[in-house]
């Protein structure tokens, strides 16, 4: 059950097996069915996932009550509210199921526990958010900076799996186009 995951620490930092099992440990195995929100603007996330299998969509509803898709998260990845889960405040933001979902949670609480009794795991931790900064630093750049052809073109390279498991309206929603406009780039580049 925490193959996956345990490749993944195993990227950020050298833990012994006993390191390891207490990590196992904490975590809470749960499988959800496609379109079941896990968090919901207004509540206070109370998880870090990470996902085994499935895929999943977190997206806000803006002013004119449009949604706006921030992020799509898949296998090996992790999906979190994280200044609702750290500060504990309520959520600004929507987390759903795309597919059905296996994942494997922590807690809070079981968080705290690991990074008392396991400090390795800060570093995991810190890299992670490292990276997805730098994810959300260079998707702002492309958002001021880049045409939409050039915008589809990345996330295609980005993320050559979503557009299949998807609907089309919700990558629209991540590049910031309709749905009718991304049919056009579409065709657009069907016809280069």
């Amino acid at each position: 059950m925490f193959e996956e995951i345990n490749a993944y620490i195993k990227r950020y930092t050298l833990c012994d097996e006993q390191e390891v099992k207490f990590f196992n440990s904490l975590l809470q195995y749960k499988t959800i069915t496609k379109k079941t929100f896990l968090l919901q603007e207004g509540e206070i996330c109370k998880f870090e996932a990470f996902i085994k299998k499935g895929c999943i969509r977190t997206y806000y509803i803006d002013h004119k009550g449009a949604e706006v898709t921030l992020q799509f998260a898949i296998e090996n990845w992790w999906v979190s509210d994280i200044a609702s889960f750290h500060e504990q405040k309520p959520s600004r933001m929507f987390i759903e199921t795309l597919e059905d979902c296996e994942l494997l949670l922590l807690t809070p609480e079981t968080k705290e526990k690991l990074l008392m009794q396991v400090p390795k795991f800060e570093r995991m931790f810190r890299l992670m958010v490292q990276r997805n900064l730098t994810r959300l630093q260079e998707r702002l750049f492309q958002t001021i900076a880049t045409t939409a052809v050039e915008k589809y073109l990345d996330f295609i390279e980005r993320y050559p799996t979503i557009p299949q498991r998807v609907a089309q309206h919700y990558i629209a929603s991540y590049l910031g186009f309709s749905p009718e406009f991304l049919s056009k780039v579409r065709t657009k580049l069907a016809k280069k």
